[in-house]
C-alpha cells in the first residue's frame, strides 16, 4: 500500500509556489473538487491525457489516480516543474512532465491518440489555447477545461443572448459545448475575484479544413467587430453584399442573431469567392 501523499499546502510552502497574477495561477487544492473535475472528463480508461498548468499537482493527482493511460503535465512555472517532477518519481510509467509555454507547442504531437485534455487553465491564456485546440479538434476526443464563469458562458452562449460572440460560434461549430460545474471564488487559493466553470468540449465528427476555419475567423471577426451595425455594413471588409446573397441571409441583421449554421454559410461563401 502506497503512503499518504504530502498535502499540497506543505507542497506549496516547501516550493515557494506562491500562486503569480502574471501566470493567471489559482490553485484547486480541494481533493474532492479535483476528483470531480477528473470525473466529469468521463471515462478515461486507455486514454492519453493532456494537462496544461498543472501548478502544486492537486488535479494531476486526480487523474493520475483515475484510469487515465497516461497523463502528460505542461508547465511553463519552474517552482511548479519541481512539484510535479516529484509526482513523476512517483509514477515514471504515467506522469510525463514537459515544461513549456503551452501557448507555443503542438500538443498533439506529444501524445498518443486517443486524447484528453483536462485542466484548470491560466486565466491569462484560457481563451488563445482554446482557439489553438479547436483549430485541431480532430485531434482531441474531448476537453475538459475550467475557465472564468464570464468565458465559459461565452463559450457556450445562445444567439440572440448577452454573451453570444466569436467565441461561441467558433466553439460549437467545432464542438458540443456545455458547463458541467461551477465554482466559487473560495475554492482556489488564492481566491480569483470572480465565479469559475468547467467546461465540457467534446468535438464533433466532421471538422472544417484549416482554409475554412481561417475563413470563419475572418467573417466572425468582422461580423461582431461592430455589432451595432447591420451586416452588409459589418462584412464590407470581406464581401458583404456578395457574401449575404450566397448565403442567402438579409443584411439588415445583426450579428448576434445568426445562428452557428448561417455563420457557417457565410464562412463557405467567403471561402468560395477566394
Amino acid at each position: 500500500m502506497s503512503s499518504p501523499r504530502e498535502p499540497l499546502a506543505s507542497v506549496i510552502k516547501r516550493h515557494g509556489l506562491d500562486a503569480r497574477k502574471a501566470l493567471g495561477q489559482h490553485f484547486l487544492l480541494d481533493p474532492g473538487v479535483t476528483e470531480r473535475i477528473a470525473q466529469l472528463a468521463g471515462s478515461l480508461k486507455g486514454r492519453h491525457v493532456v494537462e496544461v498548468g498543472p501548478g502544486p499537482g492537486g488535479l494531476t493527482r486526480a487523474l493520475l489516480d483515475s484510469d487515465a493511460a497516461s497523463v502528460l503535465a505542461v508547465e511553463v512555472d519552474t517552482r511548479a516543474v519541481a512539484v510535479i517532477s516529484e509526482l513523476a518519481e512517483e509514477a515514471p510509467d504515467r506522469l510525463r512532465l514537459i515544461e513549456a509555454d503551452a501557448t507555443a507547442v503542438d500538443l498533439a504531437e506529444l501524445c498518443p491518440a486517443p486524447r484528453h485534455i483536462v485542466a484548470n487553465l491560466p486565466y491569462n491564456v484560457a481563451t488563445p489555447l482554446l482557439i489553438g485546440w479547436l483549430r485541431q479538434a480532430a485531434q482531441w476526443e474531448r476537453l475538459t477545461l475550467m475557465f472564468q464563469l464570464e468565458v465559459a458562458e461565452r463559450i457556450c452562449a445562445a444567439p440572440d443572448s448577452e454573451h453570444y460572440g466569436r467565441l461561441a460560434v467558433i466553439s460549437q461549430w467545432c464542438a458540443d459545448c456545455a458547463q458541467v460545474m461551477r465554482l466559487p471564488p473560495g475554492a482556489f487559493s488564492p481566491p480569483p475575484k470572480v465565479w469559475s466553470a468547467v467546461v465540457s468540449v467534446t468535438p464533433r465528427p466532421e471538422q472544417p479544413s484549416s482554409e475554412l476555419f481561417s475563413a470563419m475567423e475572418r467573417v466572425t471577426a468582422a461580423a461582431f467587430g461592430q455589432r451595432r451595425k447591420m451586416l452588409r455594413g459589418s462584412l464590407k471588409s470581406v464581401g458583404g453584399e456578395h457574401l449575404l446573397s450566397a448565403a442567402e441571409i438579409e443584411g439588415t441583421r445583426r450579428a448576434e442573431t445568426l445562428s452557428v449554421e448561417e455563420f457557417d454559410r457565410l464562412a463557405r461563401a467567403l471561402l468560395a469567392k477566394r
